[in-house]
């Protein structure tokens, strides 16, 4: 028997992301960061990508130490590649940080954070 009785080709492609894979990958990578080891962030899939969330360690954000956006992570097809996004938590929203064409190489800018911009 043969399967293309039940093949059906969608007119849409699927979404490339956010998928289980990736999600995996953006988990094992940031557990290379630099800064605030000892807490667990957490990744969850957003549209188009992903999103870091972690406790306030620091308490400069949040004095209470509750759970807070660290970053997002975002598949652009035009052009194709991901952009990094901080979260400026005064005004409540999300600012571009960078691009680049590969996951890795967005994993070393976002463990680094030299500036503390991400891992505040």
């Amino acid at each position: 028997m043969s399967i293309s009785a039940f093949w059906k080709e969608t007119e849409t492609p699927g979404a490339r992301h956010p998928n289980e894979m990736d999600l995996r990958r953006v988990a094992r990578a940031i557990k290379l960061r630099q800064r605030y080891r000892y807490v667990e962030p957490c990744v969850l899939p957003t549209e188009d990508g992903y999103l870091i969330r972690s406790a306030c360690c620091s308490r400069n954000i949040d004095p209470q130490g509750g759970v807070i956006d660290i970053a997002l992570l975002r598949w652009d097809e035009n052009p194709p590649g991901w952009c990094l996004y901080r979260r400026d938590h005064g005004a409540q929203g999300w600012i571009t940080d960078s691009r680049f064409a590969r996951l890795p190489e967005l994993f070393e800018r976002l463990n680094s954070d030299p500036d503390r911009i991400f891992w505040q």
